[in-house]
């Protein structure tokens, strides 16, 4: 899924196509959830993909954890949560989205 291809687009007074705001699910705690704690050196892309294989879906650790951009190097001492119900957030993003 490419990050922006669900954000919609529109086209100014002067003609030009801009962007909308991208909206975020909130993520709630669920029993699928699992907790780590990231190796030194560690970001949310690279996260994303180990248990998602989808780096583009960052977006979704760094909301869970309310953190910032998907290439932040993360602290190994910080826990991470992992959302397991994906599915369910990537319905939720596209609801709020279209």
């Amino acid at each position: 899924m490419a990050r922006y291809s669900s954000t919609p687009r529109k086209i100014n007074k002067k003609g030009q196509r801009v962007l909308v705001p991208t909206l975020y699910p909130t993520i709630p705690l669920t029993d699928s959830d699992r907790f780590i704690y990231p190796k030194d050196g560690s970001r949310l892309d690279n996260l994303a993909f180990e248990f998602y294989n989808d780096s583009s879906l960052w977006w979704i650790l760094a909301q869970a954890n309310g953190l910032g951009k998907g290439r932040t190097v993360l602290n190994p001492n910080f826990q991470i949560r992992i959302p397991g119900n994906v599915e369910k957030i990537l319905s939720d993003y596209d609801k709020l989205n279209s």
